[in-house]
């Protein structure tokens, strides 16, 4: 078997795994997610670095549910220069700063990402909005985790803040495929699952919903002819303000 198929082998088991192990905590996620759409609230995502990608994933796209508002400060993002988030993550006191410009409350549920949970920033965006009345979710490496003691000043991680956590069961360190003869693991996972992960709380979200009776703004293709009234539509109703 060539290593692209193996590869693809692997995806599918860590997917699996996601299915077999983490179905009740994405369902209980969701059901957080879904009191905060009912009651007025906002699902906030945020990550740094490469876990940015899960959150901008089900940010305003198509499929996407219009109650949901990334955070996604560019300079925790990966475009500006190599290194830059990775070291901005690491500083005490920033997540409180960027958590005043959204006003959440206890109306409203965020999902934060880190496939470490270790450093300052994920920790006290937690921390931050829990202070707040805030739901939080962790979606995050239970592998790494387990393996590595927390950069904050709390001693807490991620996972030992939430509400709800959910693994992602991607390996320490993320990468974890490997080549006979090659030492350095490869073929990170995290964005893989996480990704997977955000959409099937979408989904469940919608489904509890509609299944109260309510329907979901759930924004259409912006490429399929007749979108745009409609998106637009729902882009003023729950982004023409600032909450």
């Amino acid at each position: 078997m060539s290593y692209l198929d193996k590869y693809l082998e692997f995806l599918i088991e860590k997917v699996t795994e996601v299915k077999e192990t983490q179905r009740d905590n994405i369902k209980a996620a969701a059901d957080l997610v879904a009191e905060s759409c009912k009651s007025g609230g906002r699902f906030y995502v945020f990550g740094s670095g490469h876990s940015h990608m899960v959150a901008e994933d089900i940010y305003i796209r198509a499929g996407g549910l219009a109650y949901v508002k990334a955070i996604l400060p560019p300079e925790l993002m990966l475009h500006q220069m190599p290194n830059k988030s990775t070291y901005l993550e690491r500083l005490e006191g920033y997540s409180e700063a960027i958590l005043s410009l959204y006003h959440i409350d206890d109306k409203d549920t965020l999902m934060v990402i880190s496939n470490s949970g270790r450093n300052n920033v994920p920790v006290e965006m937690c921390l931050a909005a829990k202070k707040a009345g805030t739901k939080v979710i962790a979606l995050t490496s239970l592998k790494h985790a387990g393996s590595s003691p927390s950069r904050h000043k709390s001693g807490k991680r991620i996972h030992e803040i939430a509400d709800v956590v959910i693994d992602n069961v991607a390996e320490a360190g993320d990468a974890g495929f490997y080549m006979d003869g090659f030492e350095t693991p490869l073929g990170p996972t995290s964005d893989f699952t996480g990704t997977a992960i955000a959409q099937a709380i979408i989904i469940s979200v919608i489904e509890n919903l509609i299944s109260n009776g309510i329907e979901p703004p759930v924004f259409r293709s912006s490429n399929v002819d007749g979108a745009d009234e409609y998106n637009n539509a729902v882009f003023n109703k729950f982004y023409g303000y600032v909450k």
